[in-house]
C-alpha cells in the first residue's frame, strides 16, 4: 500500500519537566572490554586511548580539521595480540586518507608505498586475536542475557530468519567485499571500531551528495556492513553513502555509541569533499538503535554549539536533514516495551548507563527542556520513516517525536508505511527488486533540486524469492 504522510497539528506549547543539558561524559571505562573493529579487529588491552578535537574552522575556511591523539601505556606486555597490534599499526599508519586507487577493491584504505603482501603468520595471529577477544565478549555478553527462554527462541528465529535472507545476503556481501567502488575501514577516530565504509558512485563527475548513516543493531549487534544494502542502492543515484562503525555493548555504553558516532560524522563532514562528497550536502541518517545515536548525536552538537558543552568539530548546519528509520526517541516510554521483547530492563539499563540516564539520552524529552529553547533553531527537519507493523519499536515513537518537534517550531514530519514490520522496510522490501517507496521518499529529499536524477530509472533486480521474503516477515525475530 502507498505510504502515508501523517499531518501533525501544532499543538500549543506543554510545559514539560526540565530534562538534563548536556549528554555525560563517557563513563564506561572497561578495558576488558574493549573490541577489534572490522581493520584492526584488535586493541591492546594495556592501552587507553583519548583525542581532543580541534575548534571548527569557519564555513569560509577549509574543512580539514584533525584529531590530537594521546596514547598511554601502562606495560609493553601483549605477547601474540600485541605482535599483531604492532604490525598492524607499522602497516596502517598512514593508510587512512589516501585517494581511491582506479581498479583497486578498495580494501585498505589505499598506500601511498605499494601493495603490501600479507604473510600466513600474520594472518594467523590476526584470527587467534580475534577468536579469543570475540570470545571473551559473548561469554561478557551472556552473563548480561542470561539464557533465559525469550533469547533462546529469538536466537532461533533469528538463525531462521537468516537462513531464509541468505541469497540476498551473499549477494550482498559479494558487492561489499569485491566491489572497486566500496571503501572499506577508513579510520576516522582513534577508539576501537572508529570506521566507516564509503559506497562511491560510479559517475564521478562533481560533486556529490552524501547521506552518513549510523546503523542499528539494539545497541549490541550493530555494524557497519548492515548498511550494505543501502549503500549500494544510494550510490546507484548518485549518492555517496558513508556507514559509521561504533562501539556496542558490553564494549561500550551509550555515551561511547554517541561519542563514536560524533567522531564520524565529523570525519564526513571535513573530509568527504577527498572523496567526491559536497560538505554542505550531508544528510544524516539512522535505523533502530541507529536512529536513537544519531538523533542523540544531533542534539547534543547543537547544545554544544549554542554555548552549553565542550569545543566543536563540525557544525549541524552542514547537516541538510536527518532521516529517522524505525526509531525509538524517548527511552522512558520505551524501556517496558523493550523488557517485554526481551531486551530485559537490567540490560538496557546498563546499556543507557543507569535510569537516572535515560532522560539525557531521550532526545525528545531534551529538546523539551525550558532552559534550552534556544537551540530548536539549530536543528534540521526531522523526517522519520516507520511502519505500522513495527513491534520492536512502535511507530508511536515516531509520531510522539514529531508531534513534539513541531510544537517547539522545529521542522519534523512523519511517513508511515502500511503493514511494513521493523525490518520490512530496511532488508525485505529492497531485496524484492523493482520500486522502493522507502527508498524512493529518500532519495527524493536528498535529490531535490534535481528531477533529472530523481527521475532516473534504475533496473533493481530481485534478490530473494518471494515465498522466503515472506516466510521471513513470519519469523523474523525483530
Amino acid at each position: 500500500m502507498p505510504s502515508q504522510i501523517l499531518q501533525i497539528s501544532h499543538l500549543p506549547p506543554k510545559s514539560s519537566p526540565s530534562t538534563e543539558m548536556m549528554f555525560k561524559s563517557l563513563i564506561y571505562d572497561d578495558p576488558s572490554t574493549t573490541l577489534l573493529s572490522s581493520s584492526s579487529r584488535f586493541c591492546d588491552d594495556h592501552h587507553t586511548i583519548s583525542a581532543t578535537v580541534k575548534p571548527l574552522l569557519s564555513r569560509s575556511s577549509s574543512y580539514n580539521g584533525g584529531v590530537t591523539a594521546k596514547k598511554t601505556s601502562s606495560s609493553s606486555g601483549g605477547g601474540l595480540a600485541g605482535w599483531y597490534q604492532n604490525r598492524w599499526r607499522r602497516s596502517n599508519s598512514d593508510n587512512c586518507l589516501s585517494a581511491f586507487p582506479d581498479g583497486t577493491n578498495g580494501t585498505d584504505g589505499g598506500s601511498n608505498s605499494g601493495d603490501r603482501q600479507t604473510t600466513i603468520g600474520l594472518e594467523v595471529g590476526h584470527a587467534a586475536a580475534e577468536t579469543f577477544l570475540l570470545t571473551r565478549l559473548c561469554l561478557k555478553l551472556l552473563s548480561y542475557l542470561g539464557v533465559g527462554y525469550r533469547w533462546i527462541t529469538r536466537f532461533m528465529a533469528l538463525g531462521c530468519y537468516a537462513f531464509l535472507l541468505m541469497p540476498g545476503f551473499i549477494q550482498v556481501g559479494y558487492y561489499y567485499f569485491f566491489s572497486p567502488y566500496v571503501r572499506r575501514s577508513i579510520v576516522y577516530g582513534d577508539q576501537p571500531r572508529n570506521r566507516l565504509d564509503l559506497y562511491l558512485p560510479k559517475n564521478s563527475n562533481g560533486p556529490k551528495p552524501v547521506v552518513a548513516f549510523v546503523t542499528g543493531g539494539a545497541w549490541i549487534i550493530g555494524y557497519k556492513a548492515w548498511g550494505s544494502l543501502l549503500g549500494q542502492q544510494l550510490s546507484e543515484r548518485d549518492i555517496i553513502v558513508a556507514c559509521i562503525d561504533y562501539r556496542n555493548f558490553p564494549q561500550g555504553s551509550i555515551s561511547d555509541m554517541v561519542k563514536d558516532a560524533s567522531s564520524g560524522i565529523s570525519f564526513v563532514c571535513n573530509h568527504i569533499a577527498e572523496y567526491g562528497g559536497d560538505p554542505d550536502r550531508i544528510y544524516l541518517m539512522g535505523q533502530s538503535a541507529g536512529a536513537h545515536i544519531a538523533a542523540c548525536t544531533i542534539v547534543e552538537q547543537v547544545i554544544k554549539e549554542s554555548g552549553e558543552g565542550d569545543s566543536v568539530s563540525w557544525s549541524s548546519s552542514q547537516i541538510n536533514a536527518y532521516f529517522g528509520l524505525s526509531g525509538g526517541y524517548n527511552l522512558l516510554s520505551l524501556v517496558d516495551h523493550f523488557h517485554s521483547r526481551g531486551l530485559y530492563r537490567s540490560i538496557f539499563l546498563s546499556i543507557m548507563e543507569g535510569e537516572e540516564s535515560l532522560r539525557q539520552f531521550s532526545p525528545e524529552l531534551v529538546v523539551q527542556n525550558p532552559n534550552l529553547k534556544h537551540i530548536i533553531d539549530r536543528l534540521p527537519p526531522f523526517i522519520l520513516f516507520h511502519g505500522t507493523d513495527d513491534y520492536s519499536i512502535p511507530s508511536d515513537a515516531s509520531k510522539s517525536f514529531a508531534e513534539t518537534l513541531q510544537r517547539l517550531g522545529a521542522k519534523a514530519k512523519v511517513i508511515l508505511y502500511e503493514g511494513k514490520t521493523h525490518t520490512d522496510l530496511f532488508l525485505q522490501d529492497p531485496m524484492r527488486g523493482g520500486k522502493d517507496e522507502m527508498f524512493e521518499d529518500i532519495v527524493s529529499v536528498v535529490l531535490g533540486d534535481n528531477q533529472e536524477l530523481i527521475g532516473k530509472s534504475v533496473d533493481r533486480r530481485r534478490l530473494v524469492p518471494e515465498f522466503m521474503l515472506k516466510l521471513a516477515h513470519w519469523v523474523s525475530p525483530f
